[in-house]
């Protein structure tokens, strides 16, 4: 374990890291399952706060292992064990999301026990690979061990948090200050010396990969409208519109998440790899958020929710808003440039999504507004493959060369 090369070619996802991938399908769901019931509810706050912290956990118990796994992944026994260890603490993280947002709805302390009993799951193999790389790669000891450390720091606090039971407040509070100590770990630890070995180009593929994964999420939730639609009324244009509408947007965020050039320029400018990547988290959680939204789009069909027509489309055109603002965030701090383009197409996105919500006010189906909603991915794609494209070849050029 000496470091992987950074400029190794034809650098791809190793069916042992796919599979690992695959263990946050289940995470993911129940995430945006229990997201999706407690809209549904009614409990608007709760759900947004329970879902910003299940999603953050999931992001970054994958995160953590992504990067190591770009650096030093050696794929033999000792690596694939400890790989499996950490896919039983993701199973386990989430068994506990039930747990945490059930807490969260009934104002009580935040039940996290679980999850972080998957944590712990997940970072005893993450710090035995740390310990193995410190001790196989001295040019990087002193970052491997300082990893452990913060590792560890970061660990006991949410021991301490989740078994301590404290009001929601402190919990909440408490919880930031280890959000910090986890982020800020890795920038500080890199530092200790040349930084860890990771491969731009693969690190770019992961994460797409994981946005696919995301994205199954709007797949299984318009199965869930569209069941629930059938159900009651049989096959109808309603069924025929939401099947559009949810494959139809699925497919348009997948294409706008591609129009990244993320693997380039990350490979000439490792620097911009902490935007970039944290920056992630926002994607990765509307993504999810949009699925959430067409499961929630079924209970109100079905009549299972306090909410409304309303409160179903706004719960989809919410998160495919901050997906479009985080992707051209993420998109302007790695070229490095404010491009007017992106804010018409911006603009245009969002007069579609405020049109669907207008729609919905003025009692149009669920099916239309959706189908409208599907239009705004689709006016960026538009305006990438007939302007946007050469915008980009542009900033490719300026940045790699």
């Amino acid at each position: 374990m000496t470091g992987r090369d950074p400029h190794e070619s034809h650098r791809a996802a190793s069916p042992l890291e796919l599979l690992f991938d695959l263990s946050f399908v289940i995470a993911i769901g129940a995430a945006s399952g229990q997201f999706a019931h407690a809209i549904a509810a009614g409990h608007i706050a709760a759900a947004l706060l329970g879902f910003a912290f299940a999603m953050y956990a999931i992001c970054w118990a994958w995160i953590n292992f992504s990067w190591f796994a770009s650096a030093y992944d050696t794929d033999d026994w000792i690596y694939r064990l400890t790989t499996m260890v950490q896919i039983i603490g993701v199973i386990v993280l989430a068994l506990g999301l039930p747990a945490l947002f059930e807490s969260i709805e009934h104002g009580e302390h935040l039940d996290n026990r679980i999850m972080v009993v998957g944590y712990v799951i997940m970072r005893v193999a993450l710090v035995a690979q740390w310990l193995r790389a410190a001790k196989q790669d001295p040019e990087r000891r002193a970052t491997a061990i300082s990893y452990v450390k913060f590792i560890l720091v970061a660990q006991v606090g949410w021991i301490v948090v989740a078994f301590t039971e404290l009001p929601l407040v402190p919990t909440l509070v408490l919880s930031a200050l280890l959000y910090l100590i986890e982020m800020g770990g890795p920038v500080l630890s890199e530092r200790k010396s040349s930084g860890t070995p990771w491969h731009a180009h693969h690190i770019a593929e992961r994460y797409g990969l994981f946005a696919i994964i995301a994205l199954g999420e709007g797949l299984f939730g318009t199965i869930a409208s569209v069941s629930a639609i059938v159900e009651e009324q049989s096959w109808s244009m309603e069924a025929i519109l939401i099947v559009v509408a949810g494959v139809g947007l699925t497919f348009g965020l997948w294409w706008n998440y591609f129009i990244l050039p993320s693997g380039p320029i990350l490979h000439r400018h490792r620097e911009r790899s902490w935007v970039w990547g944290y920056g992630h988290m926002f994607i990765y959680s509307s993504i999810a958020a949009v699925g959430a939204g067409l499961h929630v789009a079924a209970y109100v069909i079905e009549d299972h929710a306090e909410i409304g027509n309303v409160g179903a489309v706004l719960s989809v055109v919410i998160p495919v808003f901050i997906f479009c603002a985080a992707l051209f965030a993420i998109f302007g701090f790695l070229v490095r440039e404010f491009d007017r383009f992106h804010i018409s197409l911006m603009l245009g996105a969002t007069v579609l999504l405020g049109i669907a919500v207008a729609m919905a006010f003025g009692g149009v189906s669920i099916g239309w507004c959706l189908v409208v909603v599907t239009l705004a991915p689709a006016v960026i794609v538009v305006g990438y493959e007939t302007v946007g494209h050469r915008h980009e070849a542009a900033y490719l050029e300026r940045e790699t060369t």
